[in-house]
């Protein structure tokens, strides 16, 4: 089958076109088709499926499991369905298992684009822990269709950041019964943040859009405030997040690097 291949801000996914909802996509053709020594390799999958009003994004992680939202994978989707005609306009809805997204793909061709995305409220859930190898952590849980653990660790400089092993994170089963999104990140230094990232049914990765609005709101609620824009840098590059009361909106880039076909 056809497949495309691109990343937002290196949050890399395998896109399939799959408008009449043909295909029988297991968890292992998708872990299969994943893997970076026997397959394509990506972080996760984005099928393409017409809807009665909108396209479907139905996005699975690299271990096969469902995934309620992703929005690296959004942007990618959204700027896919443009550049390929899917869509006649620049402003469009996606649906999703989190519920519908609006975005905008601005400055776009066939391989590159910057796409915004409504990401609807990013919900403090409380407060919980959790473990990475010697490290303890104490941070936000933040809902946004898909669980997460946003933790600004006090003092805590990007250089430091960058050296930590993010091994898979103990977590509180209970607190977190689906599984957690784990983001580890600097205080909030003239609008900006670091931040790496540990995904259910992953593993790390070099960024995470969901992961990067949960990190703003944990950020600003750190610094006392709860709106404003914050620019969050991953290990494969920066975005920004917004969150204005009920709202929040991440903008970002999407690259689109190669098509082929694929035999599943």
């Amino acid at each position: 089958m056809d497949f495309a291949k691109g990343h937002g801000t290196e949050n890399d996914f395998l896109i399939l076109p799959d408008p009449e909802d043909q295909l029988d996509l297991t968890a292992s053709t998708v872990a299969s088709l994943c893997d970076r020594r026997a397959g394509l390799g990506a972080d996760g999958i984005l099928r393409v499926v017409r809807g009665d009003h909108a396209w479907f994004m139905d996005y699975r992680n690299a271990d096969g499991s469902v995934a309620e939202m992703c929005g690296n994978g959004v942007r990618v989707f959204a700027h896919y369905l443009r550049s390929r005609g899917l869509v006649d306009s620049d402003e469009f809805v996606v649906r999703t298992r989190a519920g519908d997204r609006t975005v905008l793909v601005t400055d776009w061709d066939e391989q590159d684009a910057t796409v915004s995305v409504g990401m609807g409220p990013a919900t403090v859930t409380g407060v919980s822990t959790a473990r990475i190898g010697d490290l303890s952590l104490a941070g936000l849980g933040v809902d946004l269709g898909n669980p997460h653990l946003a933790a600004v660790i006090p003092g805590l400089t990007p250089e430091r950041l960058a050296a930590l092993d993010l091994v898979a994170p103990e977590f509180d089963e209970e607190f977190f019964p689906a599984g957690v999104n784990v983001e580890i990140l600097t205080e909030l230094v003239d609008d900006r943040v670091h931040m790496r990232v540990h995904e259910r049914g992953v593993g790390e990765t070099r960024s995470c859009g969901t992961g990067t609005v949960a990190a703003a709101r944990a950020a600003l609620a750190d610094a006392g405030l709860t709106d404003g824009a914050v620019t969050v840098t991953v290990p494969g590059g920066e975005v920004t997040v917004t969150i204005a009361g009920e709202e929040s909106t991440l903008t970002g880039p999407s690259r689109i690097i190669a098509t082929g076909t694929v035999q599943i």
